[in-house]
Formats: C-alpha cells, sequence, structure tokens
C-alpha cells in the first residue's frame, strides 16, 4: 500500500509495474542558473519522463505559476501517458522541494492515485542506484482532468478571510516573510498578508531530504501558530512551495486547505492589498 510518500527502495522494486507513470518535476527558480530540462537529460531515473513543471501554468495568467486550464493540463499529462489507472510518482532536484506542486496539480484536476519519491533525486543518488540518459516515450494516456475548485483560493477570497477563522500560511523565508529582505521580483513590495503565519518548508524536512512524519509536521505547524483545528490557506512566492504545505497538512488528514494560486506575486504587486511586516501574535 502506498500514500502521500514512496521510499527510494519501494520505487526501486516496482519501477517495472505497469500502472506506474513516473515523472520528473525539478523546477528551479531562474536566479539559480540551473537548468532543470538539461539536468535531466544529463542523468534521471530510468523510466522517468520530465514534467516540465516549469511550463505547466496557465500562460495567459497574469503572474508566475499560474494554474493551468483543464484543459491544458489534461493535454499535457496524457501526452506523457497519464490514465485514469496510473500510478503518477513525482520526483524532483530542488531545493523548493518542486515535486509537490506537481502533486498539487495533478490532486486540482482529480487525479485518483499521486506520491512522491521521498527524498527525491538526490537521495536515490546517494543510494547509488541506477541513472539514464534514455528517453522513455508511453503511448498517450486517456487522463480527464476533472478539477476542484475547492483547493484554490484567488485574490479576493483571501482578502475576504483577513479576520475570519481562515488561516494564511505562509511559505516564504523568515527574511521575506518579515520584510528583513527585499523581495526577488523587481518591484514587488515586501512583508505578508496580515495576520498569515510563517512556516518556511525546510522545517518539514529532515536532514536527508526526507519529509518529517505527522508528528514532526504537526510540532511544527503548531510551532508557527497554525491552529489545525481551523481552516489554512496555503501561500508562498508564486505558488510552488505553498504546495509542500499543502502536502504536509494532506499528510495530517486535514481536509479543509486551500492554495493562494497568486501567492506573493499577486498580492505584493497590488499597491491596494494590505500588508504586514511584522509576525501576527496570539
Amino acid at each position: 500500500m502506498t500514500g502521500f510518500l514512496v521510499s527510494t527502495a519501494w520505487l526501486a522494486d516496482h519501477l517495472g509495474d505497469a500502472d506506474i507513470v513516473l515523472l520528473d518535476a525539478s523546477y528551479h527558480l531562474a536566479p539559480t542558473g540551473r537548468d532543470a530540462a538539461a539536468e535531466f537529460a544529463a542523468g534521471h531515473i530510468p523510466q522517468a519522463q520530465f514534467l516540465n513543471l516549469g511550463a505547466l501554468n496557465d500562460p495567459a495568467g497574469r503572474f508566475d505559476n499560474t494554474v493551468p486550464t483543464a484543459q491544458q493540463f489534461q493535454d499535457r499529462v496524457r501526452a506523457l501517458g497519464v490514465s485514469a489507472d496510473s500510478h503518477v510518482i513525482l520526483y524532483d532536484d530542488s531545493p523548493l522541494k518542486s515535486a509537490a506542486r506537481g502533486w498539487f496539480l495533478f490532486t486540482l484536476f482529480g487525479a485518483g492515485h499521486v506520491s512522491i519519491l521521498d527524498g527525491g533525486l538526490a537521495k536515490w543518488k546517494a543510494e547509488g542506484r541506477p541513472e539514464t540518459q534514455e528517453v522513455t516515450q508511453r503511448p498517450a494516456g486517456d487522463f480527464t482532468a476533472a478539477p476542484n475548485p475547492d483547493l484554490l483560493r484567488d485574490k479576493q477570497a483571501v482578502l475576504a478571510s483577513i479576520g475570519t477563522a481562515a488561516q494564511v500560511v505562509d511559505a516564504r523565508g523568515a527574511a521575506r516573510f518579515t520584510a528583513a529582505e527585499p523581495e526577488p521580483r523587481p518591484g514587488m513590495a515586501s512583508g505578508h498578508i496580515p495576520g498569515a503565519r510563517n512556516l518556511p518548508i525546510g522545517l518539514l524536512y529532515e536532514a536527508d531530504g526526507t519529509m518529517k512524519d505527522a508528528g514532526g509536521i504537526e510540532a511544527e505547524f503548531i510551532g508557527a501558530g497554525v491552529d489545525l483545528a481551523r481552516p489554512v490557506i496555503t501561500s508562498c512566492g508564486s505558488g510552488v512551495t505553498a504546495a509542500v504545505l499543502s502536502l504536509a497538512l494532506a499528510r495530517l488528514g486535514k481536509t479543509d486547505v486551500a492554495l493562494y494560486d497568486g501567492s506573493w506575486s499577486e498580492w505584493g504587486s497590488d499597491p491596494a492589498t494590505p500588508k504586514a511586516e511584522r509576525p501576527a501574535v496570539g
């Protein structure tokens, strides 16, 4: 039985399973100078395909990483061989833990069996497991996207949530959250959504890159001042690392969680939105 995460040992034993579609969901921010596609071509887990997460968005959107339309997502994953009965396994080699963004998109569009390789490519390589440069091609799949709008929030919904039971949890680093460091995107205000709590994603992982267990995850959210009995809206810079928070909460069995699609890219670029710099208390 598999769940949100699969181990490197489990994947090694199941690479030949007919239902598995293995996808590299690595994504890097432009300032890092890393090229996810080039790194995939240089070496990847056998039978993996490149998801191209950096392009899996709606090009008509005004902000980075706007969630793709159902048709855009469906067309892309069908081309990778994803069908209704596929077990999609995602991995990455990114400090952004970007496989979680892939997991979120598949979940948003109704995929029934999606897992993340715990520890990602780094753990796979550290264990001396095989890599290849061979290109895998699968027959087109029949996946049909069935989006769940309850998993997303827009700016108006987040504005309306301020002062209510819903809590915004921001995955950005503490320095950006408190405006001690400027935003990397030009012309964008610093700070955070009023009342938001801050939980940088690095706190949710062990030293070997595997995600903490449920007890460790719960402790980090509580330590950040999050009331797990109340609804949560996850946010970050552009919606990528917010998905890590959504994944972590899903592992706790929490279902009243939605992701703010525009995140700080939208909020911080709008002079009319309220902004805070000091962390919320109480």
